[in-house]
């Protein structure tokens, strides 16, 4: 067992390593890098697309690459915003890693490129532990997966930068308790911003470039507590 949680130690710290050397090379061209996770079904692509035309609007260079097990559906909708895009097939490995991130960048992340949004895998178990080298960490949920989600998933909604709740006008027919839902999301992460979004009402929209471009803008992103708990001794 012992052997077992060294070597996902050293995964982990490997990792680490990679992601800051990603950091700090897309930093020097003045990229910031959002990291997206959430369940399948949340919402993610919908509103990750709103708020890529909008920065379309705005005249905010922009790209996003997404990850999936199979398909190029999400990239085919997240082209429709006018933005580069680019499809990562895992090929059944959950999650993302900071030096399969880097290596997909290499020769298509175009220049001037100011926020760099990746949509990971759906999941919030593998993708939880790994830093992609991002400056905003954001954790997606739909009103319809429930108020315990935060409590089901501390790890993933622990070390969240920001908190985003979808599908908002769904939230009175599936009953949502959002003062529950804050609260476990407080228990496990205290003092991380929570935004609420409906991409079919317009509620919200908007608020994830913002403090995207907040972030990228050199603004101190929530400090999660659990952030300090979590070494990954390098070997």
């Amino acid at each position: 067992m012992c052997r077992v949680v060294d070597l996902q130690q050293a995964v982990l710290a490997r990792n680490d390593a990679a992601a800051q050397t990603l950091r700090d090379r897309l930093a020097a061209r003045g990229t910031t890098i959002v990291n997206l996770l959430s369940s399948p079904g949340s919402g993610k692509t919908a509103l990750l697309e709103r708020e890529l035309l909008l920065a379309g609007e705005r005249g905010v260079p922009v790209a996003a690459l997404t990850a999936d097990l199979a398909t190029e559906n999400d990239a085919v909708r997240l082209a429709r915003s006018g933005a580069p895009v680019k499809q990562v097939l895992t090929d059944g490995l959950c999650h993302l890693e900071a030096g399969m991130l880097g290596g997909h960048l290499d020769g298509w992340l175009p220049p001037g490129t100011r926020l760099l949004f990746v949509e990971n895998v759906g999941n919030l178990v593998c993708p939880a532990s790994y830093d992609l080298g991002e400056s905003l960490r954001v954790v997606l949920a739909s009103v319809t997966e429930g108020e315990d989600k935060p409590l089901k998933y501390p790890t993933a909604f622990g070390l969240a930068h920001l908190v985003v709740v979808t599908k908002t006008d769904l939230a009175e027919a599936v009953e949502f308790d959002e003062a529950a839902f804050r609260a476990h999301v407080e228990r496990v992460n205290p003092g991380v911003e929570i935004v609420l979004t409906s991409v079919r009402r317009g509620v919200g929209t908007g608020a994830l470039l913002d403090r995207a471009l907040a972030a990228a803008e050199g603004t101190a992103v929530h400090t999660p507590v659990m952030a300090g708990q979590l070494t990954h001794t390098h070997p």
